[in-house]
C-alpha cells in the first residue's frame, strides 16, 4: 500500500472509531450521546469503572498518542495524573459536558497531528517506541472501539 494511502486509511480508522458513521455500529462518541451526568457516574459494581471515567481515560490516551507522535514531553494533559482518573460520584452536567468537550478536543488534535505525518514516516517507530506510527494510530482506533463496546454494555446493565 502506498504510504499516502496508508495515512488516509489511518485517518479514516480513527474518525470512524470515534465519530463518523461506520459499519460496525456504535462508535465511541455515539456511545455517550444523550447520557446525563447521573448515568455517566453509574457503576456496574463498586470496583468497576463508570462511563465518565472511561471517557476521560480515552481523552488521556488520545493525548498520549498525539504526544508520542509529536515527541512532546509528558505532563501537559489537562488533568493531573495518567491513564485512569477517578471521578467523584456526584458531578454536575456542566462538568460532564466539559469532559466530553475535552474528549472531542483531544480527538481533533490527534487527527490534526495524524494528517500532518509525512508519508515516509508512517512505518517508522517514534522515539522510544516498540511500535510503528501506523500501529500506534490504528491502535488508538481499536482502543476507541473497545471502550465504545464497554460503554454500550454498561448502559445495558444500567437498565436492569
Amino acid at each position: 500500500m502506498k504510504t499516502n494511502s496508508q495515512k488516509q486509511l489511518l485517518l479514516q480508522l480513527i474518525k470512524e472509531a470515534y465519530k463518523s458513521k461506520a459499519w460496525h455500529g456504535t462508535n465511541l462518541r455515539g456511545s455517550i450521546r444523550g447520557l446525563s451526568a447521573e448515568q455517566a457516574v453509574w457503576r456496574p459494581a463498586p470496583s468497576r469503572h463508570n462511563i465518565w471515567e472511561i471517557v476521560v481515560h480515552c481523552a488521556y490516551w488520545k493525548y498520549a498518542v498525539r504526544r508520542q507522535l509529536t515527541g512532546e514531553k509528558k505532563g501537559s494533559f489537562l488533568l493531573k495524573g495518567s491513564n485512569w482518573f477517578i471521578c467523584p460520584e456526584n458531578l454536575s452536567e456542566k462538568a460532564w459536558k466539559a469532559d466530553i468537550r475535552m474528549l472531542d478536543k483531544m480527538h481533533r488534535s490527534l487527527c490534526e497531528v495524524t494528517a500532518k505525518i509525512g508519508p515516509s514516516k508512517i512505518s517508522r517507530k517514534p522515539g522510544g517506541s516498540k511500535f510503528t506510527i501506523s500501529s500506534i494510530v490504528s491502535g488508538i482506533a481499536c482502543h476507541d472501539i473497545y471502550h465504545a463496546g464497554q460503554i454500550q454494555l454498561i448502559k445495558r446493565l444500567m437498565k436492569k
